[in-house]
């Protein structure tokens, strides 16, 4: 039996938090600085310490003079995420952190290091409106959408710890070598909630984590990753963005009649329609796209349904998809589980005979409540 959804995207249930910095451009800076009575280079000296420096705490912008500083932190500094706790795994090389906002609300992300990388999972949304039943975050419902700034503020958190050794380095087998100072290479918009569900803010966060300082993180655009459960209008006007990043659609089964229950969403834009926006991604911006599937148990990796996968992916897409197979991280209670190895080796063999590269990701952080929502719905 399908689950319906409430499609009313942009409607979150709070309010949105104050202006910060990261909310703005470089004329909304330069007007904001005028505003404060300052002369008009502060906004760039101030980008400059929020992107270039990482520097987020006005007390510490030495460049700043002393007796502005506080009004400048009032005005343009606001705190919007406060760390509630961090859980490490994975010798060190996997931490998740839940943050607080300033009106109480409960996000996550997670930092994941490894030897070649540095790959950071954010949050789009607190909780999320499209009901996927296997899901922790679905099954919370939506709370509110996050401001540009708030999701900006996770990567420059993380690109902060990385910096100053506060994860552990792998070694070439994978292994924790112990503290180190490093780069954060890679964000992925797989945290909570759907991304183009919260389009504006984060294309906004997008250009602003890949535009070279002054006014953004400096990360390539080939190193972001959004995803999406299949908004297909979205994923066109995505397309049309003029950006580099890379389409992850999380499609979890080939067909409509399990996909109406599975990813709820499926009722309004249907598989065939999905891949053809998912082709249009293909066309405008020359990227591979991504398909994330998670394999359940006896749910959806038949072996039939990994034939049928393989063939429309090529039919649509081509040699210009990838699928990422991913063993489903169990939460407390659910019904849902991760299919057996034999089977998940079975699923990978049958969708590339259909000339569709297809790996198992690597999964990290079980012991941690690593899945989304897991961490939130605890505390």
């Amino acid at each position: 039996m399908a689950v319906s959804v409430p499609l009313v995207f942009n409607a979150p249930r709070r309010g949105m938090p104050p202006t910060h910095l990261a909310d703005l451009d470089s004329e909304g800076r330069r007007a904001a600085v005028q505003e404060l009575g300052l002369p008009g280079f502060r906004a760039d000296q101030l980008a400059r310490q929020y992107y270039g420096r990482l520097e987020a705490d006005a007390d510490k912008m030495t460049d700043l003079p002393a007796s502005v500083r506080e009004k400048v932190g009032e005005a343009l500094f606001p705190t919007l995420l406060t760390p509630v706790k961090h859980v490490a795994c994975d010798d060190g090389t996997t931490r998740k952190t839940l943050w607080k906002a300033n009106d109480g609300t409960l996000l996550e992300s997670v930092l994941m290091r490894y030897p070649d990388r540095a790959t950071l999972c954010i949050s789009s949304q607190a909780g999320c409106g499209m009901a996927c039943p296997f899901c922790a975050t679905g099954q919370a419902g939506l709370t509110r959408n996050l401001s540009t700034a708030e999701i900006v503020d996770q990567v420059r958190s993380a690109a902060a710890a990385m910096r100053d050794g506060e994860m552990a380095g792998v070694s070439a087998d994978g292994r924790s070598a112990g503290s180190a100072p490093g780069r954060l290479s890679n964000v992925v918009f797989m945290g909570m909630g759907e991304p183009l569900a919260n389009y504006k803010r984060v294309v906004d966060a997008v250009r602003k984590i890949t535009a070279p300082a002054p006014d953004g993180l400096g990360l390539s655009q080939r190193s972001v990753t959004v995803s999406t459960v299949g908004l297909a209008p979205a994923i066109r006007k995505l397309a049309d963005e003029g950006l580099s990043v890379t389409l992850a659609v999380s499609l979890h089964t080939p067909d409509d009649e399990l996909r109406d229950t599975l990813v709820p969403v499926n009722n309004r834009w249907s598989v065939a329609e999905v891949l053809d926006a998912a082709k249009y991604y293909a066309d405008q911006t020359g990227r591979r796209v991504s398909i994330e599937y998670a394999l359940i148990r006896d749910v959806n990796d038949q072996p039939w349904r990994a034939d049928m996968l393989g063939k429309k992916l090529h039919k649509a897409l081509g040699s210009r998809v990838h699928v990422n197979l991913i063993p489903l991280n169990p939460t407390p209670g659910s019904e849902w589980d991760a299919s057996p190895k034999p089977v998940e080796r079975e699923f990978v063999r049958r969708v590339i005979a259909q000339g569709v590269s297809c790996t198992v990701r690597d999964t990290r952080g079980q012991e941690i409540a690593a899945a989304c929502g897991q961490l939130a719905a605890e505390n």
